[in-house]
Order: structure tokens, then sequence, then C-alpha cells
């Protein structure tokens, strides 16, 4: 059974992929890299069950978690250009 899912997680990686490859935009692109990331989550998930290690699950947990920011910074940069304010420069004072 955790074959069949582990065999599913790598068909969706791969149609990932391909997303990613044809993407016409950039934000259908970076969906495609958030769910590649998703799946290799589980995919760790899974394998760490299939192998007798639930340390791999603290793994995935913490994958997720910089996957989840890593969408999101790449989504501000193309939104905004930066990544944020760099806080150098001051405001004039009137």
């Amino acid at each position: 059974m955790f074959a069949a899912a582990t065999l599913a997680l790598l068909v969706t990686i791969t149609l990932a992929l391909v997303r990613a490859a044809l993407g016409p935009t950039v934000f259908d692109r970076a969906q495609a890299g958030n769910t590649i990331g998703t799946v290799a989550m589980l995919l760790l998930a899974v394998l760490g069950f299939l192998n007798g290690r639930p340390e791999f699950l603290d793994l995935a947990i913490v994958y997720g978690l910089l996957n989840i920011i890593g969408t999101i910074a790449v989504l501000k940069y193309f939104r905004r250009g930066d990544l944020g304010d760099a806080g150098d420069d001051e405001e004039p004072a009137a």
C-alpha cells in the first residue's frame, strides 16, 4: 500500500516538473515549485514510515515550513521586485 503511495507521489512530482517547465506565467511555475516541495515532504514522511525511521517526520515538517517561507519570498520578489525595505534610507524631515 505504501509502495503504491510512493509511486503515486513520484508521478505527481513528474507532472509538477512538466508544469514548471511549461507554465505560461511565473506564478504557474511558482505553484508547481510549491507543489514539488509539498510532495517531496510527503514522500519523505512515507519513506520514513517504510524504513521505520520516525525522525523523518520531523525533517518533513521542517522542510514543509521552509517550503512555505521560500514560496512566499519568491512570490513577493516577483510581485514587488524586492524582498522588503532594507532600512538604510531615512525619511526626510518636514
